[in-house]
């Protein structure tokens, strides 16, 4: 989810190339999953970053492709690379594009902008302020930054969320308000707990 909600926003607006779309999140264990194995454990995880599901091989790639092909990819393609960090909670996740001919930093600013101008778990922050995942703790919220790399030529969005509230549970919730005809915010903070 914390890709799709970065990157998806300028693959609508065709201003990225999303044949050559990169991310790198940083994620808390409990994204591992609840497995007992001996390299989840705190003893050997705390003071260590460790990439998983290298190489095209993540469960999620299929998922994050069909968001992109919604949006109006025809021929999506990701490299997705986690990497646990000695976090417990959380994803903040580093997504990458080439830019489409003709794309620059303010038409890319006012896509990102549109997109969320009134989505209630989904904000873009101000220009200069970048997503935390401690911002997020506890909230069903994304916290979203976009900026240009013009010497790359590349879109770059940072995108922080809680993966046990809204990347599961919240989202879940916010379906089914969605479903059910309730408001979409129902039982659902879009404040973090962070200090």
């Amino acid at each position: 989810m914390a890709v799709t909600l970065g990157i998806q926003p300028g693959v609508a607006a065709g201003l990225v190339d999303a044949r050559d779309v990169v991310a790198v999140l940083a994620v808390g264990y409990s994204g591992a999953g609840k497995a007992l194995k001996a390299h989840l454990t705190a003893a050997e995880g705390l003071g260590s970053a460790a990439p998983y599901a290298v190489g095209g091989t993540h469960r999620h790639i299929p998922e994050i492709e069909q968001n992109l092909r919604a949006a109006g990819a025809t021929d999506p393609r990701i490299s997705f690379t986690p990497v646990l960090v000695p976090m417990s909670r959380g994803i903040l996740a580093t997504t990458t594009a080439l830019l489409a001919p003709g794309a620059d930093a303010g038409s890319v600013r006012v896509a990102w902008e549109r997109a969320y101008a009134d989505e209630p778990f989904v904000h873009l922050l101000p220009e200069g302020q970048w997503p935390t995942t401690a911002a997020t703790v506890g909230a069903n919220t994304a916290l979203v930054q976009v900026a240009v790399d013009e010497r790359a030529g590349r879109v770059v969005t940072v995108t922080a969320l809680d993966n046990l509230t809204k990347g599961t549970a919240g989202s879940a919730v916010q379906s089914m308000n969605l479903a059910l005809g309730f408001p979409e915010t129902l039982g659902l903070t879009a404040d973090g707990v962070a200090p």
